[in-house]
C-alpha cells in the first residue's frame, strides 16, 4: 500500500460502535511510498503505522493548473 505525505490514513473501527481513526501522513519512512508511515491523528497524537487489512489510504487530490 503506497502513500504520499499529505494523504489520509483511515483505520476503520474493528467492532460495532467503534469510530474510524483518521490521521494525516506526515512522513513516508519506507522507500517509494511504502510503509511505515508517520501519522498525525486528529487528536494530535503521532505514531509510526503500517497499514493492515482494516486500513485505507485516501490520496490527496492532485490538481493541474
Amino acid at each position: 500500500m503506497r502513500a504520499s505525505k499529505g494523504d489520509k490514513f483511515v483505520q476503520h473501527g474493528r467492532v460495532v460502535g467503534q469510530h474510524d481513526k483518521i490521521g494525516e501522513i506526515v512522513e513516508v519512512m519506507g522507500q517509494e511510498g511504502n510503509p511505515p508511515f508517520r501519522v498525525r491523528f486528529e487528536d494530535g497524537h503521532e505514531g509510526i503505522c503500517s497499514p493492515g487489512p482494516d486500513t485505507e489510504i485516501r490520496h490527496k487530490e492532485t490538481r493541474s493548473s
